[in-house]
């Protein structure tokens, strides 16, 4: 089990558990706090991250600024993942493709999960992750 995966589990469910852990995990890696999320749920093959609708994240149109939501994508995706791979494997991100289908108006949350729930970890292939972000209103 990852790290954060073990201090997810132990603090999830105790009063500012997901704020604590959201904060925690920013520090690990600092640029991620830029857009001040708060975790909803990770177990391995999920992981949701949510972001409120606030000024640091607005463009000059006064919505979501779309590297906010790839920043979240990336966190939402990474930490998914970090929480799936077996304790014999490590993981980079290798890239990210991105398609924007709307202005994001409201706060948001990314639902990151594998694009192959049944992945073989020993056949060498990537391991691809799917990141869904949502209009939470």
């Amino acid at each position: 089990m990852s790290q954060a995966l073990k201090i997810w589990n132990s603090l999830e469910n105790k009063p500012a558990g997901k704020y604590l852990f959201s904060k925690l995990l920013c520090l690990k890696a600092p640029y991620f706090g830029s857009i001040s999320p708060l975790f909803e749920d990770l177990k391995p093959g999920y992981c949701a991250v949510s972001i409120k609708k606030h000024r640091a994240v607005l463009n000059h149109l006064g919505t979501v600024h779309a590297i906010a939501m790839c920043n979240m994508a990336e966190l939402a995706g990474g930490t998914m993942t970090d929480a799936t791979v077996p304790k014999t494997h490590r993981w980079i991100p290798k890239g990210m493709q991105v398609k924007y289908v709307k202005k994001a108006t409201t706060d948001l949350v990314a639902i990151a999960t594998p694009a192959e729930p049944n992945f073989i970890w020993n056949e060498g292939s990537d391991y691809l992750v799917n990141v869904e972000i949502k209009d939470i209103a």
